[in-house]
């Protein structure tokens, strides 16, 4: 009715849509289906993503005091914003490293063969099959990481220590060919940034507020696996207690 430009337009992902679709996808059905797929790309993987970090955190104890001096130094010196989540590498490594661990597939990156294809190794790949990158095998691999199986939380923060200053390619939302969390090339996750900072932001407000554990004080529970599928544990429990001065 106001076309594409009108004072108090929202910017949002309705919007966007609406910017893109053709006349018979702007129906409500159509629109609906969109933001439902949107919802469900979004929301559990974020939140199993969260599980993996707070097992890990319970699990490893002893990193807590570092993450949580660097949350307070940089909300004191920064606030806390979009521009401060962005300076804690300690949480930033911490996250990254939980998800090399425990992605949510073994498998990424599926695609459809369109046309037969020929690898400069000679391996053809024909017309019709279904191929994907094993980034789980890739993540555990000790050609890529030393002590691949073993968690290493300030992993990547240690690398970006060694790098000048400016973006870094070992920050979560890089891309690169040993970590595929988010996919690589053209169609590499967009809203990686968005959950990433997410992600951010709910383990710094953990880590302000509660102390957390393992019943008993036990090891990370093992995860669970279904096919290519990786989850976190749903039989774990982790227990809160709201921190103590």
């Amino acid at each position: 009715q106001y076309g594409k430009d009108w004072p108090g337009r929202p910017n949002d992902a309705l919007s966007w849509l609406l910017d893109h679709a053709e006349e018979y996808q702007k129906t409500v059905r159509e629109l609906t289906t969109r933001i439902l797929v949107v919802n469900f790309a979004a929301i559990h993987t974020t939140s199993q993503a969260f599980t993996q970090v707070l097992f890990d955190l319970a699990a490893n104890p002893s990193l807590v005091p570092a993450l949580r001096e660097e949350v307070e130094t940089v909300i004191l010196e920064e606030g806390y914003s979009k521009l401060s989540l962005h300076k804690m590498v300690k949480l930033d490594s911490f996250i990254k490293e939980s998800q090399r661990l425990g992605a949510n597939n073994a498998l990424i990156m599926q695609r459809k063969v369109l046309k037969d294809f020929t690898f400069s190794d000679g391996t053809v790949v024909p017309k019709g099959h279904i191929i994907a990158v094993p980034n789980f095998a890739m993540h555990y691999d000790e050609e890529n990481y030393v002590d691949a199986s073993v968690f290493d939380g300030f992993r990547f923060s240690k690398m970006r220590e060694l790098q000048a200053e400016g973006f870094s390619k070992h920050q979560m939302v890089a891309l690169s060919y040993d970590y595929i969390v988010f996919g690589h090339g053209r169609h590499a996750c967009p809203g990686r940034f968005f959950a990433v900072n997410e992600l951010k932001a709910l383990l710094a407000y953990t880590l302000l507020n509660y102390d957390v554990s393992f019943e008993h004080h036990g090891s990370r529970p093992a995860n669970s696996a279904f096919n290519t599928r990786i989850s976190a544990n749903p039989k774990a429990s982790v227990l809160f207690r709201k921190r103590r001065p």
